[in-house]
């Protein structure tokens, strides 16, 4: 039985209590695993547990807790299994996107991971690079707001050991994160003026805009075409963009929605009104200082109907991004 059907099959007052635990469960699960389907997995089989504990009789002081304990256990196994299939990853990896907008597109995946905060993909690509351990533990204390005590009890280690690993993980994450960033409304003027400059092809806008180190990564798994590896440089990335941009303005119906993805200024690329990629921008002082390109169809799906880039690019002769 899945944690949907469990939900339906509960008393009133259980399957009240299931749906306000999923954003709990999903929060900590998309954050751990960067994957809408791979937490929704997780999320399903926490909600399970949940519900047989309180079949059996179970006394629960805090199902917000005990769902978090299983969520993070779940998850961190889930990750260690992740990891193997990530080495084999075609091409750079990047999270699967959330829209955070609070557009129709944007309902649910749990409530938008129950905040928006400490959700960019930024952040999320800087967690990977974490242990399981490392991960949970600064989430549930620095995200989440778990005492060392708790956090403890949850990942099953001594307080003093789980001191340790926030602190060296929040040095690795702080020593790779941007120092300075622009406000929410200052974001959402310059990636309008960002997509504005992409739409029209204007390439001394575009890269009047981009910090001069800025990274252009994008993620296709093998399964649509894709940045063969990262690129920096403003020239560079402005030369690559405006290129690809140049050749999808060749088909019809194209769409470029502004968007925000996972708490950051975005846009979604739809043709004929199948999702293409969705983009997110790192904005950083000022400027755009990243810019990540979703384009597996894998990561979309749960965004909408998803278009075959390769008869895309069929269709335009063969002309691949960036070429």
């Amino acid at each position: 039985m899945s944690g949907d059907e469990v939900t339906r099959a509960a008393s009133p007052e259980r399957e009240q209590l299931l749906v306000s635990l999923r954003p709990v469960a999903f929060g900590i699960a998309y954050r751990m695993l960067g994957s809408v389907a791979e937490a929704e997995d997780v999320v399903q089989e926490a909600l399970l547990r949940v519900h047989r504990s309180l079949e059996a009789g179970e006394q629960l002081a805090s199902p917000r807790a005990f769902t978090a304990t299983v969520t993070t256990r779940l998850a961190m196994d889930e990750l260690r299994s992740a990891r193997v299939r990530r080495e084999r990853y075609v091409g750079d990896w990047l999270p699967e996107p959330l829209l955070t907008d609070g557009s129709a597109a944007a309902q649910d995946p749990a409530r938008q991971a129950e905040t928006a905060d400490s959700l960019s993909m930024a952040l999320l690509v800087l967690l990977e690079s974490l242990s399981p351990e490392q991960r949970a533990v600064l989430l549930l204390h620095d995200v989440f707001g778990y005492g060392y005590d708790e956090v403890a009890t949850i990942v099953g280690k001594g307080e003093a050991n789980v001191r340790q690993l926030a602190v060296r993980a929040r040095r690795h994450v702080e020593e790779r994160r941007p120092r300075f960033t622009a406000t929410a409304e200052k974001q959402t003027e310059l990636a309008s003026r960002f997509f504005a400059a992409a739409r029209t092809g204007d390439l001394a806008g575009l890269e009047s805009l981009l910090a001069h180190d800025v990274e252009l990564v994008g993620d296709g798994g093998g399964k649509a075409p894709s940045l063969a590896r990262s690129q920096r440089g403003r020239s560079r990335v402005a030369h690559t963009l405006t290129n690809w941009l140049r050749a999808l303005r060749r088909l019809p119906d194209v769409e470029i929605r502004l968007a925000e993805v996972n708490g950051d200024p975005g846009a979604m690329f739809l043709v004929e009104g199948r999702l293409l990629a969705v983009w997110a921008l790192d904005v950083v002082d000022g400027q755009v200082a990243g810019v990540r390109a979703v384009v597996n169809p894998d990561k979309l799906v749960h965004l909408g109907p998803v278009g075959d880039a390769y008869a895309l690019v069929r269709r335009l002769g063969g002309e691949r991004p960036g070429d």
